[in-house]
């Protein structure tokens, strides 16, 4: 996307936190298009909000995304974090790009990317260090078909949604660690409605997982990387991040380089790695996006929404550290406890742990409101009805009597 001098743009951000904190450290305010209950909204470094209830669908989000944009006096920085966001900003860039300013990498990468199935084949193509992998089509496979792989086995779908979370049993995928085990969960399976990738499981656990993150500019030159490694997850297996740590790790980084000069990327992009016991490393997925590992880098001195920004809007880059603070920590608050339960590990150990943590999702000590007013304070709430529900029953609705309409 083209450039245009600003003295003060601001941010337009879909997404949360771990957005709107990483671009408030670099003194950039936020306008946070959220639903409703977002503790994004109550941050101070949110300068207003855009309450955005799913109505009108994607075409009516892109009217309002542009009605916004054009009624700034410059052209604002729009940040995606989630990828049905990432979709929205790729499929209508043209569109957009006449209110906002951001990065994206080509349209047929970004689908590549996502789509599980597409991403397998560009694989496949591209030769990179992918687990080997099966599709299977549901509607010609209602039965499992012997996917021709060693066990244990993973199974994903190719699109996550709504359907695959009740499948998934709110995991991002399912193991199988054998052909019985893989016909036991075919039923369920069934229900998601979406074709399958089977794919061969890296052995290990969950902690072997590592990521690099980089954001590229136009010019192809990577402006800003750093690497890291899960913590905990919740569930344990196959579960969303819970608690994550920066990490030194050269030979990530120089195969995430290597991966975005094979790939042609642009933009912002994280690599999932899973590194097996021989030390070598599997390519899990390719996200081109924002995400929440940017408020952990930029606390450990590499922020890069803030150079993203930068280059949008013709500023100098601010100065980061050469290489992020390795074992700077995140965590997830009200699922992590829960995961270190899981794993073993005591009540005091984790809460001094959590203590230590230099990032954490939703709350700080310098920009409280979000965690008090968005997270608290809703659960504080909702225990407090469900308690005068249980004491104080309600009576039942009398009938009313049907009244004239005008």
């Amino acid at each position: 996307m083209r450039t245009r001098r600003s003295a003060t743009p601001f941010a337009c951000v879909l997404g949360d936190m771990e957005l709107v904190r990483p671009l408030g450290l670099a003194g950039i305010r936020s306008l946070v298009v959220a639903v409703p209950g977002n503790p994004a909204i109550w941050s101070r470094f949110t300068r207003e909000a855009l309450h955005w209830d799913g109505s009108g669908g994607e075409e009516g989000l892109v009217d309002a995304l542009i009605r916004l944009g054009t009624a700034q006096p410059e052209p604002p920085v729009l940040f995606y974090q989630e990828d049905w966001q990432l979709l929205l900003v790729s499929r209508h860039r043209d569109r957009l790009a006449k209110a906002f300013r951001f990065v994206i990498p080509e349209a047929r990468l970004v689908e590549d990317l996502v789509d599980k199935g597409r991403f397998q084949a560009l694989a496949e193509r591209l030769g990179l260090p992918v687990p080997a992998t099966r599709r299977v089509r549901l509607a010609a496979d209602p039965t499992p078909p012997d996917p021709g792989l060693r066990f244990p086995v993973i199974v994903k779908p190719l699109l996550r949604d709504e359907q695959w979370g009740a499948a998934g049993n709110g995991g991002k995928a399912l193991q199988a660690d054998s052909p019985a085990e893989l016909r036991a969960l075919w039923p369920r399976l069934a229900t998601a409605a979406t074709d399958l990738l089977v794919q061969e499981m890296v052995p290990g656990p969950e902690t072997r997982i590592e990521s690099y993150h980089v954001y590229v500019d136009e010019q192809g030159g990577i402006a800003g990387e750093f690497t890291g490694r899960k913590i905990r997850t919740f569930p344990l297996s196959l579960g969303y991040s819970t608690a994550l740590e920066i990490s030194d790790a050269a030979d990530v980084a120089a195969l995430g380089r290597d991966l975005v000069r094979r790939l042609g990327l642009t933009g912002v992009a994280k690599f999932d790695f899973k590194r097996a016991p021989d030390g070598t490393l599997h390519l899990l997925e390719v996200n081109p996006r924002f995400n929440l590992w940017h408020h952990l880098g930029a606390v450990a001195g590499v922020n890069l929404p803030a150079l993203v920004h930068a280059d949008l809007t013709g500023r100098p880059r601010p100065v980061m550290a050469a290489r992020a603070r390795a074992g700077t920590s995140w965590c997830r608050l009200d699922q992590d406890w829960r995961a270190a339960e899981a794993s073993g590990l005591s009540w005091l150990s984790w809460l001094s742990w959590a203590l230590r943590c230099e990032a954490k999702l939703n709350m700080s000590w310098d920009d409280p409101m979000p965690y008090l007013r968005g997270v608290a304070w809703p659960y504080l709430r909702g225990r407090l009805s469900r308690r005068l529900r249980r004491h104080f029953p309600r009576q039942a609705a009398r009938p009313r009597a049907p009244t004239a309409k005008a």
